[in-house]
């Protein structure tokens, strides 16, 4: 039997997850409700919540598997990118764990663990594949030619698809995460109500500054008395209308890169691969192009741990450890 305790903490979740012989064996998220009063992710009230619940999660995660500390082959931790505090929680953590019980280190990107959340269970992707990861602090598609080997074709210029969807969501006075709630109240609303315009750009890149300043500027145009109304009478309108930009923009570059490389095998991943109006988008994609599309189960499109460990396991079986020196990288790329 091996066992891999996967650990994430590269933003406001605090997540562990134990893997055994490939097979999940159980994922523990602890959210933080502290950040919806600010609207947003504070990073010092993130790092001070992941110091609290560390241990108890860990603890949590083992106990669901029936594990104790001692039936570990290997640690595997977010190294980045994330907050930089966020990261040093979980990563000094997983490396005194490491370095107690004489079991090895695996440090995963953050990104990288996305992509692995399509091998927990279910049928997955052969190599090699495209896959986009979209979330809220990246958006970018990327080619997987084998495990451990990626090509970059194209990522967002600016702001990342999720970033613009809370900030929108902010915009239109909904609550913290805004990205949620737009898609909810989206399916309720008219998509052609506003037609927000798309950003254009050669090849897979993206941009969304501009779709999130184009709301502004919409919402600029009303008075505080006539905002209020017109977002009261047309909120789903707003929504569906935003929501179907940036699902057009990030769907139109997803086809882009599939013209270019060949490749019908494609994934999904990432916070904002939950959104309905992009799962049906890209249903209807794999329909008209004769697509296999692999998207993870909802709870594992958010942070998880689960992800990172599935990721922990196989660069253990390659022999890609990390050494106890493992620094935090805050900007670390794919």
């Amino acid at each position: 039997m091996r066992a891999v305790l996967g650990i994430e903490t590269s933003c406001d979740d605090t997540a562990a997850a134990v893997v055994v012989d490939g097979v999940l064996a159980s994922s523990v998220v602890s959210s933080q409700p502290v950040h919806i009063r600010y609207g947003g992710v504070v990073p010092e009230l993130a790092s001070r919540d992941h110091q609290r619940m560390i241990v108890p999660v860990v603890r949590q995660a083992l106990a669901e598997a029936g594990l104790a500390y001692e039936d570990l082959a290997a640690v595997s931790v977010t190294h980045g990118p994330g907050l930089a505090g966020s990261l040093l929680v979980g990563l000094s953590y997983a490396k005194g764990l490491a370095w107690g019980l004489d079991i090895p280190l695996v440090g995963v990107n953050h990104l990288e663990g996305h992509l692995f959340s399509l091998f927990l269970g279910g049928a997955e992707p052969a190599p090699p594949f495209l896959c986009m990861i979209v979330s809220g602090g990246h958006t970018q598609v990327v080619q997987v030619d084998s495990n451990f080997s990626y090509s970059v074709l194209g990522r967002t210029r600016d702001d990342a698809a999720g970033e613009a969807f809370d900030k929108v969501g902010k915009l239109l006075g909904l609550p913290y995460p805004g990205g949620p709630e737009v898609d909810r109240r989206a399916a309720f609303g008219d998509p052609s109500f506003v037609d927000f315009p798309r950003t254009h750009l050669k090849g897979v890149d993206f941009s969304f500054s501009g779709i999130k300043t184009s709301v502004l500027y919409y919402l600029n145009g009303f008075s505080d008395r006539e905002r209020a109304a017109h977002l009261e009478a047309h909120l789903e309108d707003l929504c569906a209308s935003f929501q179907a930009a940036v699902v057009e923009m990030l769907v139109r570059g997803l086809a882009r890169a599939i013209r270019k490389t060949g490749i019908k095998e494609i994934g999904l991943v990432g916070g904002v691969s939950a959104n309905s109006g992009l799962r049906l988008a890209l249903s209807r994609l794999a329909e008209r192009e004769r697509l296999r599309v692999f998207v993870p189960e909802i709870e594992h499109c958010m942070d998880n741990a689960a992800m990172i460990a599935a990721a922990g396991y196989r660069k253990l079986e390659a022999g890609r450890v990390s050494s106890l020196a493992l620094t935090a990288e805050p900007g670390l790329r794919l």
